[in-house]
């Protein structure tokens, strides 16, 4: 069975950004955001996750990343994405940085 863990990048007033890492390896990114009542989300996982697999990292976003936080909510929507990572862009560096583990070059622009 996959270990799974979120590892915090950023803390706001109103959200927090995670890598999504199973057995030590980056597999996704989640982004939470805290509103009255509502915390909203969006979560990118790698192709390569089941079902059975993303419904395991909703259970643990659900049950240790938002109640952990202590926010009071009425409903938790996390929009959940499926694909391979195609890198990282910085406005100081104007090029696509490849993602982990995938040596095919982005196609098309952006």
């Amino acid at each position: 069975m996959a270990q799974f863990y979120f590892e915090r990048e950023v803390r706001t007033p109103t959200g927090e950004c995670y890598t999504i890492l199973e057995d030590g390896k980056p597999i996704g990114r989640l982004d939470l955001h805290f509103v009255p009542g509502l915390v909203h989300g969006t979560m990118v996982v790698s192709e390569s996750l089941t079902q059975e697999s993303i419904q395991e990292l909703m259970s643990m976003v659900d049950e240790d990343l938002t109640d952990a936080v202590g926010i009071e909510r009425d409903d938790l929507v996390v929009h959940v994405h499926q694909g391979r990572d195609l890198g990282v862009f910085t406005h100081n560096d104007a090029t696509l940085h490849e993602g982990h583990g995938d040596s095919t070059p982005p196609t098309g622009g952006a």
